[in-house]
C-alpha cells in the first residue's frame, strides 16, 4: 500500500476515534469534578467549636455582635454579601437592639425560599449558657448550607436567614416575647411588598443532638412535612426522623400566620435543652451531616411542588 494512502488510514482512524470519544462524553454523566460541592459536616462543626469559644450570644450582648461578624465573614467567604437587618424590640428588659443576617442566592427564579435558623442564646443569669445545640447548630448548618447551595441548580432563589430573638428574653409565654427577629422579617417583607415572593420558608433548630430524635412538628405545613421525612426515607434515615407528632414554637410561626408554607425540623428531646450541658460534647457532627443530607435530598423535590402549585392557591390562609 503507498504511503499516501497509509496516512490518509491513519487520519480517519484517529477522527472515528475522537468522534467515538465526544460521543461517550456526551452520554455519560456529570464528573464529579463538576458536581456540587458537598455538605461538609466536620467544616460546620468547626463554627459550632467557634460560636462556643464566643460564649452566650443573647440579643443586645457583646457576644451577639461577635457572632454577627463571624457569620458575615463566613458569608463573604462562600461569596455571598450579607446584609444586616437591624431593629430595637420592645421585651419585657426594656428595648433591645437586634439585628437579622440575610445572603441571597441567586436561582434561575426571583421567587424565593427561605431557609432560616435563629443564632441567639437564651440569657440565663444563673450559669453560663453558650447554646453548642441551641443556636450554635442551627447557624453553623446555614453557613455550611452558604457553601453548598451557590453550587447547586436552585430552581428560586434562596434567602439564609440568621434570626435574632427568638429566645424568651424572659418568659416564652410572656405575650411577644419571642420569635423577635423572624416576626421583624416577615412585617419588613410585608411593608416592602416582598413577602408575596416568598413561596416556602424551611427552620432548622437544634439539629446537633448526638442523640437525633426529630419529630413531626404539628404546627408545619403537612406537604413540606411529607417531603422532609419523605426525603428521609430515600436516604436511609428514618430512623431519626421519627413518624410521631408533637408541636413546636418557633420562629417558622410567623411564616405560617402569613400564609407561607413553612416547616420546623427540630430535636427538642435532647436532655442537655436549656442548661449549662449545652456544649460541645453534646452535639455531633453526624448528626448535622444527617440533617443536611436530608434537607438536600428534600430540596428539588419541594421545588417541583411549588412548580406546580396554582397560583391562586400560593397565598390560601390556613
Amino acid at each position: 500500500m503507498p504511503h499516501g494512502s497509509r496516512t490518509v488510514r491513519r487520519i480517519g482512524t484517529a477522527v472515528a476515534a475522537l468522534a467515538f470519544a465526544a460521543c461517550a462524553l456526551a452520554d455519560a454523566p456529570p464528573s464529579s469534578a463538576a458536581a456540587a460541592p458537598a455538605f461538609d459536616s466536620t467544616r460546620a462543626f468547626e463554627h459550632i467549636r467557634r460560636l462556643v469559644a464566643i460564649g452566650p450570644r443573647w440579643p443586645g450582648s457583646a457576644g451577639s455582635a461577635q457572632a454577627r461578624t463571624y457569620i458575615a465573614s463566613q458569608l463573604q467567604s462562600a461569596g455571598l454579601q450579607p446584609a444586616e437587618q437591624a431593629f430595637t424590640a420592645s421585651t419585657p428588659l426594656g428595648a433591645i437592639p437586634m439585628a437579622n443576617v440575610t445572603a441571597l442566592i441567586r436561582g434561575d427564579r426571583s421567587e424565593r425560599i427561605v431557609i432560616g435558623g435563629h443564632y441567639d442564646t437564651k440569657l440565663f443569669r444563673q450559669f453560663r449558657f453558650v447554646g453548642a445545640n441551641d443556636g450554635g447548630s442551627s447557624t453553623a448548618m446555614l453557613l455550611e448550607l452558604a457553601q453548598v447551595l451557590p453550587g447547586r441548580k436552585n430552581r428560586f432563589s434562596i434567602e439564609l436567614v440568621f434570626f435574632d430573638g427568638e429566645e424568651a428574653l424572659v418568659d416564652w409565654w410572656h405575650d411577644g416575647d419571642n420569635t423577635y427577629g423572624s416576626r421583624h422579617y416577615v412585617e419588613t417583607a410585608r411593608r416592602a411588598g416582598t413577602l408575596e415572593g416568598v413561596r416556602a420558608m424551611v427552620l432548622v433548630d437544634l439539629v446537633a443532638d448526638r442523640n437525633l430524635n426529630i419529630r413531626r412538628d404539628t404546627h408545619s405545613t403537612p406537604w413540606l412535612t411529607d417531603l422532609i421525612w419523605a426525603a428521609a426515607a430515600r436516604k436511609g434515615h428514618q430512623q431519626y426522623f421519627l413518624p410521631e407528632g408533637m408541636p413546636h414554637e418557633d420562629d417558622h410561626l410567623p411564616f405560617l400566620r402569613a400564609g407561607i408554607p413553612a416547616v420546623n425540623i427540630i430535636d427538642l428531646d435532647y436532655a442537655a435543652w436549656h442548661t449549662a450541658q449545652d456544649t460541645l460534647e453534646h452535639v455531633s457532627a453526624r448528626s448535622l451531616q444527617i440533617v443536611a443530607d436530608v434537607l438536600l435530598e428534600a430540596l428539588p423535590k419541594i421545588e417541583d411542588r411549588l412548580l406546580a402549585q396554582p397560583k391562586e392557591q400560593r397565598r390560601k390562609r390556613r
